[in-house]
């Protein structure tokens, strides 16, 4: 009877999420924690976990938390120091000289650099560095924050130097037999020679599927924020939108064929950028007619606004444009440098690690539970702290000003602590809810084989709705990849389906759950401010996570 309802039961936590943040819009600091004990009911009582598994699992949550919010404190500070500094001002100046058409800002902003930050780093690093520089440009902070979740699917199953693909997928896949023996029957020596075909149709579903982002964004942006809240005003600029996603899908398909899944989102987004770029100086493809503008500030309705004002007074004469960037330079060298292995530089960073020996955090408690060593000198938090530097000695800023920006800085790192203190425990109960008493898989696979009993023949239709839920629930493309890949790959097997398409088609699903991900929504918030209204963007974001799937589902059908 256990097992018959077991898919039902796994859903119960996402179910909590969806009636508390979603559907009654209570703030995640109040509806996380029912959807924490909701998931260690269910692992108690259903899953009959040890309350020692369940206490490791949520100490597991508590220690990721913490590289969170090192990572969110780390955005926050170096968006403070940049106000206090007038560099926040004199990068607002040089977009109007670009085009003061917030449509055209956003696209540029999110769309083209948020995928190349998401290409260097990943982590939902894109959302801690352009959410707050568009509330620094000028747009209100919720807007900032849904249009930043909004471009988290295309780019991201080749982030952090294609992290999701290499290390989910390989990590899913790795060394299993029916995994080797299919690789051997195309003639492949090595099962990892299917990694690259994998990410070439990763590559070519995200530009199918992701050539209608931006024009979603603005769509979005015009419909919620604009004064006369028409979907219509964003519509206006198809021409422009459609050609900057072009701008960087087109070669983020061609570089995924010829040089792998390290370097689509990376390079696409920089060759999009000097195209994009210069074309919208010279008004290319855009609308006649006035720029499109949000109203007065005034007129916006207060739940639009976060904590951090965007009214930073005139730019300083003494700080030069590329000064005022040259912080968001750094931030972009050092993820780059970093991550790429060819450098080496990211192992020597790995390398200072705690605890030092990996064995005392491993089977933690006698439990299944492995609590990963943190890199401090890894985590993107790290980089914005180096950036924090460069902005002090670069723009000579005040001991007063550094004062004043760490102190607004910890302020508002409380406010995002309490919803992440429950929710990434959470996560980590339901990934660990193997080895119980009942029997039962962890909660994850279980809701997967529900689906795929379900699906039967169509299976390839739902693929990249298991992805979906999988980051959904874990907030990371690489841990669904890592969880659901062999399970993906067997079912395709089973029902003559082509196994590669399937496992990108999860791939592709894991990578747009990102933009409804509850710990990268709470993010978001956090870094301007916006504590409170998760809800209410997930509830704008979920229509876009539902197109994403369905696109996929369409072509998993055709071509699986």
């Amino acid at each position: 009877m256990l097992d018959t309802f077991a898919p039902l039961l796994s859903l119960a936590p996402l179910i909590a999420v969806a009636i508390f943040l979603v559907g009654l819009r209570w703030p995640a600091a109040k509806a996380m924690p029912l959807a924490y004990a909701t998931a260690v009911a269910v692992a108690l009582i259903f899953w009959q976990l040890s309350l020692t598994q369940v206490l490791a699992a949520s100490l597991n949550g508590l220690v990721i938390t913490c590289t969170l919010l090192y990572i969110i404190f780390g955005a926050i500070l170096l968006l403070n120091m940049l106000t206090e500094s007038g560099g926040l001002s004199v990068i607002r100046r040089g977009f109007t000289n670009i085009t003061p058409d917030r449509r055209v800002q956003v696209i540029i902003v999110a769309w083209l650099f948020g995928s190349f930050i998401e290409g260097s780093a990943g982590f939902g690093t894109p959302a801690a560095v352009c959410v707050p520089l568009l509330v620094a440009l000028g747009f209100p902070a919720k807007s900032a924050v849904i249009s930043g979740m909004l471009i988290q699917c295309t780019p991201v199953s080749f982030g952090a130097v294609g992290t999701p693909i290499l290390v989910g997928v390989a990590g899913g896949l790795d060394g299993q037999p029916e995994v080797v023996q299919y690789a051997s029957q195309l003639g492949l020596d090595d099962w990892t020679l299917l990694l690259p075909m994998i990410g070439l149709r990763v590559a070519v579903l995200h530009a199918i599927a992701g050539t209608m982002i931006p024009l979603f964004v603005v769509a979005i942006m015009t419909r919620f924020f604009g004064e006369s809240r028409k979907f219509g005003d964003g519509l206006k600029i198809w021409k422009f939108a459609i050609f900057s996603s072009l701008a960087m899908t087109i070669p983020y398909v061609a570089i995924a064929a010829t040089l792998g899944p390290e370097f689509p989102s990376l390079l696409g987004s920089l060759v999009g950028l000097a195209i994009v770029v210069p074309a919208a100086k010279r008004g290319f493809l855009l609308p006649a007619g006035e720029p499109w503008d949000f109203e007065a500030k005034g007129s916006w309705d207060e739940s639009w606004n976060g904590t951090i004002s965007s009214n930073l007074g005139e730019a300083s004469p003494n700080l030069s444009l590329w000064k005022a960037w040259f912080p968001y330079l750094v931030i972009a060298l050092l993820l780059v440098a970093t991550r790429l292995p060819a450098l080496q530089l990211g192992p020597l960073l790995k390398s200072v690690a705690f605890p030092v020996d990996p064995a005392t955090t491993q089977n933690l408690f006698g439990t299944p539970v492995t609590i990963k060593p943190v890199q401090p000198l890894y985590l993107p938090g790290t980089v914005f702290l180096v950036a924090c530097l460069v902005t002090v000695v670069l723009h000579r800023m005040s001991r007063a000003a550094v004062g004043r920006a760490v102190k607004r800085s910890a302020s508002m790192l409380v406010s995002a602590s309490v919803a992440l203190l429950f929710a990434v425990p959470m996560v980590q109960v339901f990934l660990n809810s193997e080895q119980g008493a009942a029997g039962l898989d962890k909660m994850p696979t279980v809701l997967a084989e529900g689906v795929a009993s379900l699906a039967g023949q169509a299976w390839p239709a739902f693929s990249a709705l298991i992805g979906g839920l999988g980051a959904f629930v874990a907030g990371s493309n690489t841990i669904s990849n890592m969880t659901f890949s062999l399970f993906q790959f067997g079912v395709a097997e089973r029902i003559g389906a082509n196994p590669i398409w399937v496992v990108a088609l999860q791939a592709v699903g894991g990578a747009a759950g990102n933009v409804i991900c509850v710990h990268n929504v709470v993010s978001a918030c956090a870094v301007v401010g916006l504590v409170g209204r998760e809800g209410d963007v997930i509830r704008i974001t979920g229509f876009v996570f539902l197109y994403y799937i369905l696109v996929a589902g369409v072509l998993g059908m055709c071509l699986a």
